[in-house]
């Protein structure tokens, strides 16, 4: 194990391999890969705004649910992840699965999630600021746009269980924020790369070209949210974005799943506090 924090990409990766086969064979089977994993999240987003209107969040209302949601929905995943790879014969280089940097890669992710979480915050203001100053709103309807397109957070979680039901708080701060999330999204996401260099290599084989299928896999990332509404959907492909180039530049997708699980632990951990001192967004 390396046990020297990962450096930057310096020169470009190898390109994917294809699983025997020539060119055009290889090309075709990271273009299936690409299309599976492309519409895994586009999917899901359209069946979570079907069940907009259910009574029940989307992680139950206690932890025996909880942890029936997550088995159902991680092997849901896995069997798409499998199908993919079965077509593409992605090796772990492929889909950046070495752990780099040994022990501080831990730290490491944390406090990328503590940065993105301020880059958003950042983010957010630069844009209220600049619809300020071009008039398209005026300072006394920020409240009210941010009340009017806040996120459903009832439709993912159940608040009064955070509260009041110690193992559900922590096995959605744990097995939801680190694995579904974390660890799923972030695997979904290096797949979603590999299959982009392995279908069009000459755009997207250098580190430049793997930025800007970082990009494109953030907006895919965020239209799997649109059922969460607008903002929240922005809000998820920017923090997709900075996952995206976290894990382009460590050569790893560790990083990033330490900061996307340190991420979502925190709003989730923060949620009940939030909730009590604003109840109106409940």
């Amino acid at each position: 194990m390396d046990h020297q924090a990962a450096p930057p990409i310096l020169t470009p990766p190898p390109l994917p391999g294809g699983g025997g086969g020539g060119g055009g064979q290889r090309r075709a089977r990271w273009l299936v890969h690409l299309v599976v994993l492309a519409a895994y999240p586009v999917v899901i987003g359209l069946l979570g705004a079907q069940r907009a209107s259910s009574q029940t969040p989307a992680l139950s209302h206690g932890p025996e649910g909880l942890i029936i949601v997550f088995l159902i929905q991680f092997l849901i995943f896995a069997a798409v992840f499998a199908f993919a790879w079965l077509v593409s014969r992605a090796s772990c280089d492929d889909l950046r699965c070495r752990w780099r940097g040994g022990f501080w890669t831990v730290p490491l992710g944390i406090g990328y999630s503590v940065a993105l979480r301020l880059a958003l915050g950042l983010a957010a203001i630069i844009v209220v600021v600049i619809l300020i100053a071009v008039r398209v709103i005026r300072p006394d309807d920020v409240q009210h746009l941010a009340f009017a397109n806040r996120p459903d957070v009832g439709a993912l979680v159940d608040v009064n269980a955070l509260r009041r039901n110690p193992l559900y708080f922590w096995l959605t701060i744990t097995l939801v924020s680190f694995i579904l999330a974390g660890f799923r999204e972030e695997l979904w996401r290096s797949g979603v790369l590999a299959g982009l260099r392995g279908v069009w290599p000459g755009a997207f084989a250098s580190t430049s070209g793997q930025i800007a299928a970082a990009t494109l896999a953030a907006v895919v990332f965020g239209l799997g949210h649109l059922a969460q509404g607008w903002i929240a959907a922005c809000g998820a492909a920017l923090l997709g974005l900075g996952l995206g180039i976290i894990m382009v530049v460590h050569r790893s997708i560790w990083p990033a799943v330490i900061a996307h699980g340190a991420f979502d632990a925190t709003t989730f951990g923060l949620l009940p506090w939030v909730l009590e001192k604003l109840p109106s967004l409940h």
